[in-house]
């Protein structure tokens, strides 16, 4: 850090701040409703036109992204808030989510 400099800049900041796949809705990630947080996500992902990838994988993409840079200081509600809107994010893009099979379901498949 540079004595000019009143705080260390992140590259993870920069890419929230000046993402190439997605222009974000202010305040996104700050809401408690999981079906908001996705809707949104789905939203900036179908809008925008520089993303690479399919707007699901630039969507969840962005969910996963915004969890790990948080790290161990994201406390366990908001955890659970950011997993419960991938869950609704795979309902919005219509895709199944998916249902661990027990044990008995996987020895009879066999």
């Amino acid at each position: 850090m540079s004595p000019r400099s009143k705080k260390p800049r992140y590259w993870s900041h920069e890419v929230m701040e000046r993402s190439d796949a997605l222009d974000l809705e202010r305040g996104v990630f700050a809401g408690s409703d999981p079906r908001r947080i996705a809707a949104s996500l789905k939203r900036s992902a179908e809008r925008s036109r520089r993303r690479k990838a399919t707007p699901y994988q630039s969507a969840m993409s962005m969910l996963n992204f915004y969890i790990n840079r948080a790290g161990k200081g994201l406390s366990a509600s908001r955890k659970r808030v950011y997993e419960r809107a991938k869950v609704e994010l795979r309902k919005a893009f219509g895709r199944d989510v998916p249902r661990h099979r027990t044990k008995r379901e996987r020895r009879a498949a066999v």
